[in-house]
């Protein structure tokens, strides 16, 4: 009996897969939407009654579960790429001719062209045929692990072939897409929320990145995402000559390939079509910002290699950018962490490049006066590409007389301190290191990902702190208590614990990483490691001259200054005695040597090497008495270079500084070392 549910259960899946490739994909049903749900009831009650009929490939496992933690890291099996973009006809002729010159003498290209998604890149991964992985691209290098969230959207197959009839599926394959909103699905989650009396969404690929990010992916489930698929990134078991034949076989094997792409035998070919694809653009059913240009032979544009982390067989046309006009109404003044004012315009909401712009960026006071930006001017609004948009500049004639010129504050908004602007800077600052928005801000940047790493202490964490008395500066956070944090409204028993336990963490951090954290002009990831080798410990760097650390290969005078400086700062030190009675580690980790093959050497890295990560490379070259650094110079010794080269190799064969790679790195140790441990990935 249980072969007979076994069976029909197989049946089942297998319909309602073909089905919603015929709805999702085709947009072509050859079923009901009540004969569809018949389907899925009866295998929802089969599974509910043999729970080890269910499968991975099954429909009703789109339903998706709650997860409590946050998204584990995938490391992809190869780079997920941007590309290099093009904004003219000519820009693609010269993309042509630079791609030609390094091909052998009377070689011709053909190309592929593809509408260039604005949504959110998905790398998904399948293994004899079942879907089994889906990340975020991340880093490029390493995403979020998002399979319970991508299993929800109907487009993806969770089985390849997603028709009976369709090619056999390869023993792994990993492809790209992006995953994004329809318009007219984006205009439905909208009028959801209208309904619900919630704000309207404004930014279709912001909500489905958020939408596809969900912890809960019912969430995910109840909002109508898509997904296009136009790449492969590995596979095994197959293999494809030409990307058109790519294009032709994911659709094949049932996955959603975007309307439109096409082969073209010639690049002028290609070039006829682009002001098809800018005037349409509107009338699509799904937001573009331009069309990608492939190299359709996939040998060929292998060969062509790279420039940077650009791939040089594919490139992205860019439609002009947008511009609007719309009226200036108000001006917001911001203050930075180092008191740099910067003016925001705030405008008449207008429709530019998919989104609502309400502010855009003025730069400075001082390109508002070149410019004669007027509150209550009309102004010319560009955004192209950008996060922020931007006010590129009056429109003069449609002024009245009823506009005013827009100054500088005389008074920081925050403290009232009088505001400067010192010699020779175009910018002004609240010269206040205790302005309570400067505070904010510094203590904000200090705890953040990229620096101290305290989880559990946002923005609006950081805020409540500040506004209840109980932080002053970053040192008062070592300084915490559990009773009096659990006062706070909003602040329960496992919150507070997780903060503290974070918090106290965070006194451990490397020395490197806390003088990153210090938000010293200049000083960052790279410079921050320099200065810890040379110095070791925070008490020596305070008492340094700007002589002493502009002695250090990749430390420039100015940045030395500005060290300097920051260290004379009374309150700067104030904090850092705080820090210290607190228990701050502020002292460098002394790496054991393994040997001093290296000692009198500088390195630079660039790009990605094989089996080591940065970190690694660096820790390698040091614990064998080499140095590295962060620019190329004369005084380099090698630059270390990997796949994906940046402009450092470039420079470094401008300069006739040795180039090595990663092999070549452990000849000059002798060969006899092991690569570090390689890091358990979250």
């Amino acid at each position: 009996m249980t072969d007979d549910f076994a069976a029909r259960a197989a049946y089942l899946r297998d319909q309602l897969n073909y089905h919603s490739y015929c709805y999702y994909v085709l947009g072509a049903p050859v079923i009901t939407n009540a004969e569809y749900d018949r389907l899925y009831q009866e295998l929802q009650q089969i599974e509910a009654e043999h729970p080890e009929l269910i499968t991975p490939d099954s429909p009703t496992q789109r339903a998706g579960s709650d997860l409590s933690e946050d998204f584990p890291k995938v490391r992809h099996p190869a780079p997920i790429l941007s590309l290099g973009n093009a904004f003219s006809p000519e820009d693609l002729r010269a993309w042509e001719e630079r791609n030609l010159k390094l091909l052998p003498a009377g070689a011709q290209l053909d190309y592929t062209l593809e509408p260039k998604l604005d949504g959110l890149t998905i790398v998904i991964t399948y293994e004899n045929g079942y879907l089994t992985q889906a990340a975020t691209r991340g880093s490029g290098e390493v995403g979020d692990d998002v399979t319970a969230n991508v299993r929800t959207i109907r487009s993806i197959p969770l089985k390849i072939p997603a028709r009976p009839d369709g090619p056999p599926a390869p023993e792994r394959l990993t492809v790209r897409g992006e995953v994004l909103f329809l318009k007219k699905d984006f205009e439905a989650v909208n009028r959801k929320q209208d309904e619900l009396e919630l704000p309207r969404y404004i930014n279709a690929r912001n909500t489905a990145s958020g939408t596809l990010k969900q912890k809960d992916s019912r969430i995910t489930a109840g909002r109508p995402l898509s997904c296009f698929i136009y790449g492969v990134v590995q596979v095994a078991g197959a293999r494809w000559d030409k990307q058109w034949d790519i294009l032709n076989a994911l659709r094949d094997f049932g996955f959603p390939v975007a309307p439109g792409v096409g082969y073209y035998p010639t690049l002028s070919d290609i070039i006829q079509q682009l002001p098809t694809w800018e005037s349409r653009k509107n009338q699509l059913e799904f937001e573009i910002d331009g069309v990608v240009i492939k190299v359709n032979d996939l040998r060929i544009a292998e060969e062509l290699g790279f420039v940077g982390k650009d791939p040089r067989g594919a490139i992205a046309y860019k439609f002009p950018s947008e511009e609007m006009t719309t009226r200036l109404v108000g001006v917001t003044v911001n203050i930075g962490r180092t008191g740099k004012v910067t003016p925001t315009a705030q405008l008449e909401p207008v429709f530019l490049g998919g989104v609502t712009v309400v502010n855009a960026s003025l730069h400075n006071y001082d390109q508002i006066a070149r410019l004669d930006i007027r509150l209550g001017d009309m102004v010319i609004v560009k955004r192209s590409g950008e996060v922020i948009p931007y006010v590129i500049g009056p429109v003069t004639a449609m002024r009245d007389g009823s506009e005013t010129p827009i100054l500088p504050p005389e008074t920081c908004p925050f403290c009232g301190t009088a505001i400067i602007q010192p010699e020779g800077m175009v910018d002004y600052f609240c010269p206040n290191p205790l302005c309570p928005e400067r505070v904010f801000r510094s203590i904000e940047f200090f705890v953040s990902r990229g620096a101290m790493d305290i989880e559990g202490m946002g923005p609006q964490t950081v805020k409540t702190l500040i506004e209840s008395g109980f932080i002053q500066d970053e040192a008062d956070i070592f300084y915490l208590r559990r009773e009096p944090l659990l006062e706070l409204e909003g602040f329960a028993d496992k919150k507070v614990d997780n903060l503290l336990a974070s918090i106290e963490a965070a006194k451990q951090r490397p020395l490197t990483q806390f003088l990153a954290s210090l938000g010293i002009d200049g000083v960052g990831g790279v410079a921050a490691s320099l200065l810890a080798d040379h110095f070791g410990s925070i008490d020596a760097l305070q008492n340094a001259a700007a002589e002493q650390i502009d002695e250090i290969e990749g430390i420039g005078p100015v940045l030395a200054q500005n060290v300097v400086d920051w260290f004379a700062d009374p309150h700067h030190r104030r904090v850092l005695d705080k820090m210290r009675a607190a228990g701050v580690n502020m002292q460098a980790e002394r790496k054991a040597a393994a040997s001093d093959k290296l000692a009198g050497l500088t390195f630079v890295l660039t790009g990605t090497l094989p089996t080591l990560s940065r970190e690694q490379a660096t820790e390698l070259i040091e614990t064998h008495g080499g140095k590295v650094a962060g620019s190329v110079s004369k005084k380099t010794s090698y630059v270390l270079m990997g796949d994906s080269p940046g402009s450092k190799a470039d420079k470094a064969r401008a300069l006739g500084v040795p180039i090595i790679d990663e092999a070549g790195l452990r000849r000059l140790i002798g060969g006899e070392t092991r690569a570090p441990e390689q890091p358990q990935l979250l």
